[in-house]
């Protein structure tokens, strides 16, 4: 039947409207500023909405009493229209989405999606600390250390989940060490040597390690007397074999059966030693072709020529690539577009679809890292591939590389 507002022929899934205009009728009213039309200042959301290639999916949305009730508080003023009125919103993860879609449209200004989730879940862990002795120092130490180095990391590059998480275990066990401190009657200017080890003898190596920043600054701000930190283990993963690394290449390569997306996230992993936080940030434009045919990935400086069979699996992934269907990243240039307007696939999920082929990550970069410095200079290999060069340079040390006496810089003059 044909649709009762504009003509259109297709299901009907709102009585006898087609989707589209059902879509429309419900962002007209969620978005309504009082005076029966959209708010101004949110038509660009609302035209991006309403255009989307898959209506239904923003009825679907609609459905959540929580998108709605947002909505119209934005529209109506209730909450202000800024990153600010976003971060006092309970329903953070409402909240969060809806910004990444404000932002997309122009509403909002671009801020790193990261620094602003966890500016967000600062307002709320602070709020929730409003009766804590320890609220005054945890708010400084989150003010004063964290969000600054936060904000001048997302100035050099976006930040990844893991910064944002990261930062938030730091936070998270700070406000523990504290309670802890408190539950032996000591302040924490009373905190002697013995208490610090005691601590240190009492907790894992992932709460020594995220509670080393506080500790850090506290002693350098005064508020804790200067303790000797206990020193820290050096983590690193096994690699596997050059010959299980290559055997897992063939598999990747040949297995059709296998979602495409995984595999070519999995090789880049096998190939080019990248972390899944780096993979996500791929566009389709740092993937380039010459003109004898010779394909090209920009990790950093150069490009890095890709190797044959998996230069055409990579660009076969450019042209099939997922989440571009709906409002949030009907344009994206993201290699592996999320579901998030303005954002890749998250690095978490991208790591268990290469986990889910069987694939050791970790083990597995680590093999290609090695394998790439024992073929190239540790320097060039940094560069390329967007890796510190201590890292390069340390690998290549323990790999026993014949280039460790190569020195970085310009050899073609």
């Amino acid at each position: 039947m044909p649709c009762s507002r504009c003509g259109s022929q297709g299901r009907l899934p709102a009585g006898r409207r087609c989707a589209r205009c059902a879509l429309t009728d419900q962002l007209a009213a969620a978005l309504d500023d009082g005076t029966g039309r959209v708010n101004p200042a949110l038509a660009p959301l609302f035209a991006a909405l309403t255009a989307m290639d898959k209506p239904v999916s923003g009825l679907i949305w609609l459905r959540n009493p929580k998108v709605v009730q947002l909505l119209g508080d934005l529209a109506t003023g209730r909450i202000p229209l800024t990153h600010q009125g976003l971060h006092a919103v309970s329903s953070w993860r409402t909240a969060a989405y809806l910004r990444d879609l404000l932002m997309t449209c122009g509403v909002l200004p671009t801020i790193d999606k990261q620094l602003a989730h966890y500016e967000a879940l600062l307002h709320r862990r602070l709020a929730e600390l409003a009766d804590s002795p320890h609220l005054r120092l945890l708010r400084q130490f989150a003010g004063w250390y964290q969000l600054p180095r936060l904000r001048t990391t997302a100035e050099r590059r976006p930040l990844t989940p893991n910064h944002r998480q990261f930062a938030s275990d730091q936070f998270t066990q700070a406000h523990r060490f504290l309670g802890w401190l408190q539950a032996r009657n000591r302040s924490v200017a009373e905190a002697t040597q013995a208490d610090l080890d005691a601590w240190h003898a009492t907790h894992n190596d992932h709460q020594r390690r995220t509670l080393r920043a506080f500790l850090r600054w506290a002693m350098r701000a005064g508020h804790l007397p200067r303790l000797k930190l206990p020193p820290l283990p050096v983590r690193r993963a096994a690699p596997i074999t050059q010959h299980r690394r290559l055997e897992l290449l063939g598999q990747l390569l040949t297995d059709e059966d296998r979602p495409l997306r995984s595999r070519v996230a999995a090789c880049l992993m096998l190939l080019f030693a990248q972390p899944a936080t780096r993979i996500v940030r791929l566009t389709i434009d740092d993937i380039t072709r010459t003109a004898d045919g010779g394909v090209f990935i920009r990790f950093g400086e150069p490009p890095t020529p890709v190797p044959e069979p998996f230069a055409t699996l990579l660009l076969q992934a450019t042209t099939q690539r997922d989440n571009l269907q709906t409002a949030t990243n009907p344009r994206a240039r993201w290699l592996f577009p999320g579901r998030r307007a303005g954002q890749p696939l998250h690095a978490s999920h991208l790591a268990e679809l290469v986990r889910d082929l069987g694939i050791p990550a970790l083990a597995g970069r680590t093999a290609a890292l090695r394998q790439l410095v024992l073929q190239v200079p540790a320097p060039v290999v940094a560069q390329a591939l967007g890796y510190h060069h201590k890292t390069t340079t340390r690998v290549a040390t323990e790999a026993g590389t014949p280039w460790s006496r190569y020195a970085s810089g310009d050899h073609s003059r």
